[in-house]
């Protein structure tokens, strides 16, 4: 009844069509009231009269009450709404503002809940409609398209369908250019752009648009800049750059052919200084970190030499304990440094040796296992570490090692090559 004479007001065509408009769109908060709404007969198309009506304000009307409707989780609700995504995308070129920036979130929903609705837009062209939205000179429409893109390269379909032309369009140049002004121009849609980008890094193999659009060293920079604001006064909010910034620059270095594109040793006092900000509040970041540590430093020597050189390995081992995700982490990284030969073990014996027992002495294996990948390479590379080790009562860890089944080969391994028989005591 209620929604059914809401409908009627607004369709009356009457002086106050423009509160029955306020009343619908208040009324469409509502999850049931949407589904009966666009059940009734005739109701999008009123809705899609007035949102193309030339009076201005019954078009921010109809576009309001469209916005509460994409809210919807219904996919019912969304496919109601596929005659009007045409209109959507025409009205991202127009002068009001508060129009482009509703149909913009409007899209984003719709897109979110129906896979019909993104089949529709693609041939309708909303790749190169958002291509030239990005160019905007609003931070408030540039947030919009970043939210319709990420929703987009989220979809199940994105790889085949989604991926490609974004990565033929225009929009990777700017999503970039907008990432690495975040910092000058605003950091709502830098953000928005930075998770764009790592959905497409991480879902897409062949990333060489973004390389050559010069990504890593963009992104270094980027991060070599967020770590000198850091100590002055961090930004509200700069972590939530940071994060998908670490992880777009992770994943690029992790494909082959980016060597050489990211040396430079400054991004690693500026990871550190990054670790250090954070530590307290936001320990997420730093996973986020030591994964891209963990990037650079394998197979790099530059990277390897460069941690040890800077003096980094003190900060490196404090993160130990800090979960164990960054447990393992950072023995991962310092296994990369060991398999860079003698040198390099023989600085990691005196400040790490000490730290290997207790962690052998961990219920995780994962953390054990690559204990015993480090233990293993510093006893290869430097015979002299073994005796050490055994002093500091590293023979019975490793006995206790025999008893987990996935290590055992390793501790068997291991104990030989401390100059033990397996089983003496």
């Amino acid at each position: 009844g209620q929604v059914l004479e809401l409908l009627r007001g607004v369709q009356r065509g009457s002086e106050d069509r423009k509160q029955w408009l306020g009343r619908l769109r208040w009324a469409l908060q509502n999850e049931e009231t949407q589904q009966k709404f666009v059940r009734l007969d005739g109701s999008i198309r009123t809705l899609t009269g007035l949102f193309t009506s030339s009076l201005a304000e019954l078009q921010l009307g109809a576009a309001r009450c469209l916005h509460e409707l994409s809210h919807s989780s219904a996919p019912s609700v969304a496919e109601a709404c596929l005659p009007l995504t045409s209109y959507l995308l025409t009205y991202l070129s127009g002068h009001s503002l508060e129009l482009t920036e509703l149909c913009l979130y409007t899209l984003g929903n719709l897109v979110v809940e129906s896979e019909a609705v993104r089949k529709q837009l693609l041939p309708q062209g909303i790749i190169p409609v958002l291509a030239s939205c990005i160019q905007s000179p609003h931070e408030a429409v540039l947030e919009g398209v970043g939210y319709v893109l990420s929703q987009l390269l989220q979809a199940k379909e994105a790889p085949t369908e989604i991926i490609p032309l974004v990565l033929d369009s225009a929009l990777p140049q700017h999503m970039l250019r907008l990432v690495c002004s975040g910092l000058k121009a605003g950091m709502g849609a830098a953000v928005e752009f930075a998770w764009c980008l790592h959905y497409i890094i991480c879902r897409h193999k062949a990333n060489e648009v973004l390389l050559a659009l010069g990504a890593v060293p963009a992104l270094t920079s980027l991060l070599l800049e967020l770590a000198s604001e850091i100590p002055q006064d961090a930004a509200e909010g700069l972590e939530l750059l940071v994060c998908p910034v670490l992880r777009c620059l992770s994943n690029l270095l992790a494909e082959t052919g980016c060597r050489g594109q990211g040396q430079d040793g400054r991004l690693l006092i500026a990871l550190f200084l990054i670790l250090q900000c954070f530590l307290q509040q936001h320990p997420f970041l730093i996973q986020e970190c030591l994964w891209l540590l963990n990037n650079l430093t394998a197979d790099d020597p530059f990277f390897c030499s460069a941690l040890l050189s800077l003096d980094l390995l003190p900060a490196l081992l404090q993160l130990l304990p800090c979960s164990q995700m960054a447990t393992v982490l950072v023995l991962t990284v310092l296994c990369n440094i060991a398999e860079q030969g003698r040198a390099q073990c023989q600085r990691l014996l005196q400040p790490a040796l000490p730290r290997l027992l207790p962690l052998l002495a961990l219920p995780d294996p994962e953390a054990a296992g690559q204990c015993l990948e480090l233990l293993h390479l510093l006893f290869l590379h430097c015979p002299e570490a073994a005796a050490d080790f055994t002093r500091q009562g590293g023979h019975q860890a490793l006995e206790q090692q025999q008893s987990t089944p996935e290590l055992q080969e390793r501790a068997r391994a291991l104990l030989h090559m401390v100059g033990q028989p397996p089983g003496a005591a």
